[in-house]
Order: C-alpha cells, then sequence, then structure tokens
C-alpha cells in the first residue's frame, strides 16, 4: 500500500471518530439538560403543587366541619349510651330508661286504698266521725248538721242532733274499718266506713238521718226512707 493512500485512510478513520464522539456528546448533553430540566420542572410543579394541596384540605376540614353541624342531631344521645350493636340494631342500654319509666310512672300514682282499723270514732254529726285531729267523712251522702231543725211549724224537733245520736248509738265506742290510703291524713278524707259488714254511709241513707250526694248510688234508698217517713222525714221520735 502507498504511504499517502494509508495516511488518507487513517485521516479519514480519525474524521469519522471524532464526529461520532462529537454526535455522542452533544446527544449525551442534551439528554442530560433534558433530564436536568425534568427533574427541575418537578421540583418547581411540586412546589407549585404544595399549596394547591395544602390549600384544598384546609378547604376540606372546613366543609367537614360546616357538615358536621348542619347533620348534628338537635337533641344529642346520652353518653350511658352504648355502641350500636354489629347487626344495626338498637344498643341494648338504649332499652334501659323505657323500661324504667313503668316503675317510675308507678310511683306517681295514688296509694291504692285499703281497709284501716280506726278505734273508738268520735262522732260529730250523721256523716262525719273523728280521730283525735284527724276527721272523717262517710261517703254517698251529706253530713247532717247537728243544728238541723225539721217537722212542720208547731211540730218542729232537733232532727239534726238526733240524727247524731243515732249514729252514735250504732256505733258505741265500737272500731270501724274505714278504706284509706294512709292512716296519717290531714285534711278531712272522704271514705267508706263499715261497722263489721254494715256499710255506715248506707245505714244513714237507708233509715232517713242523712240525705244523698248528686249521683250517689245511695240515692233510692233514700227515697225509700223519705216515702216511708224514717228519720229527718218523719216526725219527732221522741213523741212515739
Amino acid at each position: 500500500m502507498r504511504p499517502a493512500a494509508f495516511i488518507t485512510g487513517i485521516t479519514g478513520m480519525a474524521v469519522v471518530a471524532g464526529l461520532l464522539l462529537a454526535g455522542e456528546a452533544r446527544l449525551g448533553g442534551g439528554t442530560a439538560g433534558e433530564e436536568t430540566m425534568s427533574a427541575e420542572e418537578t421540583a418547581a410543579a411540586a412546589a407549585d403543587a404544595a399549596p394547591e394541596a395544602s390549600e384544598r384540605a384546609t378547604i376540606s376540614d372546613d366543609r367537614a366541619e360546616m357538615i358536621a353541624r348542619s347533620v348534628e342531631p338537635t337533641a344529642p344521645p346520652s353518653p350511658a349510651s352504648g355502641p350500636v350493636s354489629g347487626d344495626g340494631g338498637a344498643p341494648k342500654s338504649a332499652d334501659v330508661p323505657q323500661q324504667a319509666e313503668t316503675p317510675a310512672g308507678a310511683t306517681v300514682r295514688p296509694a291504692a286504698k285499703r281497709a284501716v282499723e280506726l278505734a273508738r270514732p268520735m262522732v260529730e254529726n250523721a256523716g262525719i266521725l273523728s280521730f283525735g285531729e284527724r276527721r272523717l267523712q262517710l261517703a254517698g251522702i251529706v253530713p247532717t248538721p247537728v243544728d238541723r231543725i225539721c217537722g212542720p211549724a208547731g211540730r218542729q224537733w232537733p232532727c239534726g242532733m238526733m240524727a247524731k245520736t243515732a249514729l252514735r248509738l250504732l256505733l258505741r265506742n265500737r272500731s270501724v274499718s274505714c278504706d284509706l290510703e294512709t292512716v296519717e291524713w290531714k285534711e278531712t278524707v272522704t271514705t267508706a266506713c263499715r261497722l263489721g259488714t254494715e256499710d255506715l254511709g248506707s245505714w244513714l241513707a237507708e233509715n232517713g238521718w242523712a240525705e244523698p250526694t248528686a249521683g250517689s248510688p245511695l240515692t233510692s234508698a233514700a227515697v225509700k226512707a223519705r216515702q216511708a217517713g224514717k228519720g229527718l222525714y218523719g216526725d219527732d221520735p221522741r213523741r212515739n
């Protein structure tokens, strides 16, 4: 091979190699630049996005609070209420107050009356008994005042006093049984009383010593006494 041709070939190969290296460097620098720019752009985008994300989070909290207030029940459940059971049913403890209402409601009802034996009643008139400072009015009748006067002019008589005496003679200081809620009452109590099996109100109405109250079941007995001229509706028994 000729020396000139050899030199020319070596030179051409060197030039090609140089061109290839230069192109690779340019290509490599461009890619790195692109990668660098991409990283910078990514960081900048992340920095720009951070405030937006923070702003969205703040708005979300505010809206969440507003929603929570809007759906908050007007009467929040009692702290004593237990957690809701897994099957979605009402909590077990929620039934406790409802079950407790029945006994609580029952305590406010008036106590049931029961037969109470009262010893040695004093007769104030035909219809009212007294036991010390306690007074009791017989049910179904209007007490006959002690000062009541009966009979036509010229034949009047103290029927009120006679009615009191008749009831006193019936009792003769014996104990009576009365329907009461308590043995310690303060105001005058109206109730039924019995001497043995004899109802005192019925006895007074049947014998004409007291008039019945409006709508009293003793009305028919009082009507029969009037028709028969008994007690207040008859003559002075002292003249018989």
